[in-house]
């Protein structure tokens, strides 16, 4: 199987130091097929975002239950790349498109409802962490390159190419027609288009840093876990979207060393 494969069912990842990774692919801003969603006992959740983004999610999702549709409208009006991802993915017979990303929501949903509320962990790091500012300033540099910016008069074209070559990486699966796997082509058009101007080496960077950050999340399950069956060990939940999947469980599996992260407040 290609290692970069779009696969359609969770990877588990058992960590040395004790305790499961699980990391769940989906489309961003569609709802997944209840056959495809794991069906994992959790213990964690963790989600690969900042604590800003989590807020503006909580908002979006606020908003679009006053105003169904009101957040998807917006974003295709502002010409964003979200914007094409958002097109495309409204020509399909599929559940979405929707903002905010449901499946996450869905997750949280249950964190917080389930066995009197369960962790959750924010991955992400914030602007004021200097490392991860430094990594976003780098990032920034690469994108105004003034080859950067004369490249996007022909996204369309790299746009098509993206999502013919992802054809041959998605994984088939009884659970899953042809609108879908048109859907996980054109999602994976849009994850390319969106690091195209980052490189190999900054991608790479921030997998680790996440891949990091996730096996401190998971640390931090084991050292409040009270059950006294020594031989159980906590399971993390790491919903991701299908296209990044396979670079962070590469990153995961190379065990950098855990960063000390804290589950969000109640």
């Amino acid at each position: 199987m290609d290692d970069n494969a779009l696969a359609w069912r969770e990877v588990v990842i058992q960590d040395p130091d004790g305790g499961d990774l699980v990391l769940w692919p989906h489309l961003p801003c569609v709802i997944m097929p209840s056959k495809v969603r794991s069906r994992k006992k959790w213990d964690g959740l963790a989600l690969t975002i900042s604590k800003n983004d989590f807020l503006y999610m909580m908002e979006d999702y606020e908003r679009e239950k006053e105003s169904p549709g009101a957040n998807v409208e917006a974003a295709i009006s502002s010409g964003t790349l979200i914007s094409r991802l958002l097109k495309d993915l409204r020509e399909l017979d599929i559940d979405g498109p929707h903002i905010p990303d449901p499946e996450p929501v869905r997750l949280v949903s249950h964190a917080e409802n389930a066995r009197g509320g369960l962790p959750i962990f924010l991955i992400e790091p914030e602007i004021d962490d200097e490392m991860w500012f430094e990594w976003l300033s780098k990032c920034a540099e690469m994108e105004v390159k003034i080859g950067s910016l004369l490249s996007r008069l022909t996204t369309s074209k790299r746009w098509r190419k993206y999502a013919q070559n992802a054809v041959s990486l998605i994984l088939k699966d009884s659970d899953i027609d042809s609108e879908l796997g048109a859907a996980s082509a054109t999602c994976y058009a849009w994850e390319q288009e969106c690091n195209k101007d980052i490189g190999e080496e900054l991608i790479l960077e921030k997998n680790v840093r996440l891949a990091s950050r996730i096996r401190g999340a998971l640390a931090d399950l084991r050292s409040s876990s009270i059950d006294d069956d020594e031989t159980s060990q906590p399971t993390l939940m790491v919903p991701v979207h299908q296209a990044r999947l396979p670079s962070l469980a590469r990153a995961i599996n190379n065990w950098p060393e855990p960063e000390t992260i804290r589950r969000m407040k109640k």
